[in-house]
């Protein structure tokens, strides 16, 4: 989707997902590179005018990653609410943040974090970057030669080296 704020200083609402392998020796997280910003980020995008967060990060996993949500396990704190009265209650984020983007322009950004030990079931979407790549903690912390934008790999150290094993794991496909 286009930006829905085009005037100087607005903002965008935006939603993300860092993806976790967990089955292998360590760790890793998959990034892309994306295409015009040519920087490795978390999968992500604008929320539609007709989803609410969680479908949308639902809908840009699909596409930029091609995992669905039955396939994933999604971190969340112990200490959380788990039900409201009324209304629709999302699951936590793991960060929530603005960034700037372009010189007037914002986005301000919900990202979850996901863990799996499944492929894809799905190829990446067409028009998506295909171009991904698994990072251990010990790659994001000696990749000056990788482009990868510097608050993805703050969140994703913060992922590794904390979230990792104090949040749990909640199917991901129970919202």
């Amino acid at each position: 989707m286009a930006h829905l704020h085009v005037g100087i200083g607005e903002h965008d609402h935006t939603v993300s997902a860092y993806l976790m392998r967990t089955d292998g020796t360590e760790p890793r997280i998959l990034l892309h590179l994306h295409k015009s910003l040519g920087r490795y980020l978390q999968f992500g995008g604008h929320i539609e005018l007709t989803e609410n967060p969680w479908q949308a990060v639902e809908h840009e996993l699909r596409e930029e990653s091609g995992y669905c949500l039955d396939q994933l396990g999604l971190l969340q704190p112990k200490e959380r609410i788990t039900s409201l009265a009324s209304g629709i209650l999302h699951p936590v984020p793991l960060c929530y943040n603005t960034h700037q983007i372009g010189l007037d322009h914002w986005h301000s950004d919900a990202s979850w974090a996901f863990v799996t030990s499944q492929e894809p079931r799905f190829a990446v979407g067409e028009g998506e970057s295909s171009l991904l790549r698994w990072f251990s903690a010990d790659d994001l912390d000696a990749t000056l030669d990788h482009p990868i934008e510097p608050s993805v790999r703050d969140v994703a150290l913060f992922l590794f080296r904390v979230v990792l094993d104090r949040w749990e794991v909640i199917p991901a496909d129970r919202w």
